[in-house]
């Protein structure tokens, strides 16, 4: 059959160009939906699943608020024997466990790191598919691990007194593949480091590690210190905030490959609660730790003391308990460094830039500047005094703004105020003193603040 002649000046019209460039794009989404959707399968099919028991802690989780236990197993039918001494599979103990505590309003997050070494009376676990635990008075926590990670988190849980939302499990391949994925993580080592059980040897000064020695410089007690566990928790933090940098870099983000391979990494060597083992509950997950700045993601070894019946054991000390009563209760943990060098940096912290205006609302006199007082000796920045039109109780109201809010739930802390804050038509927060505090005044209910072994995501070995 022969095309019907074209008459002269004939042009294909404009609906028709665009009929074609529409179908065109429509089999390029189509392409585009199946390459995603097999990507997501892939990913899916990836992830093992444990069953989490009930948590057996009485304090719920403020609302909004998450704590999700990670776990690093040194055993999980490793690929390969190149990272060092490890355990079998049947006798699996924790290498590394940190709670970390995402908070309600996405502004921060707190990682405790628990040393392995850590003695707890803990009750016997049964845990769905992974066999049991029989607990013990005096255990090593990492030994939990025996009977699954739902056993380290009933034992976490029983040392801490915080309730753990979900958990995440890593096993030793999972974490060199996923730096690997990355193209490596940038440290700075301020001394050289050797290690012959850990297979590290590294020298000082800033280099880019791959996978192997990254894990090398996690896992190393002999090159550090006096080789315990806790010297190594430092070295930890540092690689944990470089792994963090790197995921969150163009250099990751731009290269759809290479954040594939780095998502195919860690799926493949997770094991996760059910709550959490969806791509879709992953990727929450992801974002809510994408959108905390890197200054405000803090690391801080839990404080401990020698254990009574082992001078090679530790115990959780009071300072601990403190800690884990903030992170319970969704509020900012009070930490300083025990190291000056790695005291993180507050400078840009504006939880207290804020203007705050205190009115009278107890309907008595000299209550305002007694507040103001009060305020300004704690850092607070005060923008004028006056008397509420009627007496009421105490309450804050807030601009709306981020900053506002960051410094009235400073103020709410500092001074342990019942009120709830609000927002209002106002200018940056106003705090208005009722009868119900006024005759106690406003006095700091903050303990002093623990010392620890902290740096935040911004921080390496070498600052």
């Amino acid at each position: 059959m022969t095309s019907p002649e074209r008459k002269p000046g004939w042009r294909r019209t404009p609906r028709r160009r665009l009929r074609r460039v529409l179908m065109g794009s429509g089999v390029l989404v189509a392409i585009l939906g199946i390459v995603a959707g097999a990507a997501v399968w892939k990913l899916q099919g990836n992830i093992d699943t444990v069953t989490l028991s009930d948590s057996t802690v009485a304090q719920k989780t403020p609302e909004g608020a998450m704590n999700v236990l990670f776990i690093g197993s040194d055993s999980r039918d490793l690929d390969t024997e190149e990272y060092g001494s490890s355990t079998t599979e049947d006798d699996q103990r924790s290498d590394a466990l940190m709670l970390v505590h995402f908070s309600a309003d996405n502004s921060r997050i707190d990682a405790v790191q628990i040393p392995r070494d850590t003695l707890v009376d803990l009750k016997p676990c049964a845990e769905s598919g992974k066999g049991s635990f029989e607990g013990g008075p005096d255990t090593m926590i990492n030994e939990a691990l025996e009977g699954g990670p739902a056993c380290s988190v009933s034992a976490v849980e029983q040392l801490s007194d915080v309730r753990i939302d979900h958990f995440v499990q890593l096993d030793f391949d999972g974490f060199a593949s996923m730096v690997n994925a990355l193209g490596g993580v940038d440290v700075c080592i301020d001394e050289p480091l050797v290690d012959a059980d850990a297979k590290l040897d590294l020298a000082a000064g800033d280099q880019r590690l791959d996978g192997k020695d990254a894990l090398a410089l996690a896992r190393s007690r002999k090159a550090i210190g006096d080789g315990s566990d806790i010297g190594r928790l430092g070295h930890q933090q540092a690689v944990m905030s470089s792994i963090i940098g790197r995921a969150r870099s163009i250099e990751v983000l731009s290269r759809p490959d290479r954040l594939f391979s780095f998502l195919n990494a860690v799926t493949s060597s997770i094991t996760v609660d059910e709550g959490i083992s969806s791509i879709r509950s992953l990727a929450g997950l992801a974002n809510r730790a994408r959108v905390v700045p890197d200054k405000a993601i803090t690391f801080v070894t839990m404080p401990t003391g020698a254990a009574p019946t082992d001078p090679n054991r530790v115990v959780a000390t009071p300072d601990a308990e403190i800690i884990f009563d903030e992170m319970a209760k969704d509020q900012e943990l009070t930490v300083t460094s025990d190291d000056p060098t790695t005291t993180p940096d507050q400078s840009s912290d504006d939880s207290k830039s804020t203007p705050v205006t205190i009115l009278n609302g107890a309907g008595v006199s000299d209550v305002a500047t007694p507040a103001q007082t009060a305020l300004q000796s704690n850092d607070f920045v005060v923008a004028g005094l006056g008397t509420a039109p009627t007496s009421t109780d105490t309450t804050i109201t807030v601009d709306g703004t981020p900053e506002a809010a960051a410094t009235a739930k400073a103020l709410k802390k500092k001074f342990d105020l019942s009120a709830e804050i609000v927002e209002g038509d106002i200018a940056g927060v106003q705090l208005v003193i009722g009868s119900d505090q006024a005759a106690t005044g406003l006095e700091t209910s903050e303990p002093p603040p623990v010392t620890a072994t902290t740096r935040n995501a911004t921080q390496n070995l070498c600052s």
